[in-house]
């Protein structure tokens, strides 16, 4: 009578994702099949499809895992109290910007808008996954305006701008200076995304 089958050990999930975002950020979404992922990972990609459903799918949840590391850096460095509001600041603006061309969690947001418009449950995902940074920045700008570091006006129901206002525009232009950014577009500099980001901040803060 043969030997029963050894069943092959599940990967941890931190494995799981970590390959599967170098595996986008490499191929992209379009060129990436689950039959090749599963090889590096050394599982079926019906396996994979047992779990994720669909690419989409895969790349929803890379996102929300790469995400999730990176939200704790940006947690800590916001509750560091040997910090300035305005440190604080520049901290979420650094950690907001792409390391440089090709960075896999910002090539994962490129493919995460790329399919938005056509998919409902990617912006569904996109809008729950962006939630934390629009969250965490209105606090930080909340604590400034309170201690009168940032000037942002009061909340009038039809006048200036808010503090939820100033934290979107913020993040608009972050993600406006990420994108050439992690393309690698010609000219494309952190330092002086950094830098440019910092002067309309400080214009739009006061």
């Amino acid at each position: 009578m043969a030997e029963p089958r050894a069943r092959r050990a599940a990967r941890p999930r931190e494995e799981v994702f970590a390959t599967a975002r170098a595996a986008i950020a490499e191929h992209g979404l379009d060129k990436l099949t689950m039959a090749a992922l599963g090889r590096e990972l050394r599982m079926s990609a019906g396996h994979l499809l047992y779990y994720f459903g669909s690419k989409d799918q895969l790349l929803l949840e890379t996102l929300r895992w790469s995400e999730e590391q990176l939200g704790e850096r940006r947690r800590a460095a916001l509750a560091r109290t040997d910090l300035t509001v305005r440190q604080r600041l520049a901290a979420y603006a650094e950690l907001y910007l792409p390391e440089g061309p090709g960075d896999p969690r910002w090539i994962l947001w490129v493919e995460v808008w790329g399919r938005s418009p056509a998919s409902a449950e990617i912006r569904k995902g996109q809008l729950e996954i962006e939630t934390p940074w629009q969250t965490d920045l209105v606090a930080l700008v909340e604590e400034g305006a309170a201690a009168g570091v940032f000037r942002v006006p009061a909340d009038t129901g039809d006048g200036p701008a808010t503090v939820a206002d100033r934290a979107r525009q913020i993040r608009a232009l972050l993600d406006g200076f990420a994108v050439p950014l992690a393309i690698g577009l010609p000219g494309a500099d952190r330092a002086d995304a950094a830098a440019q980001v910092a002067s309309a901040a400080a214009a739009l803060l006061g």
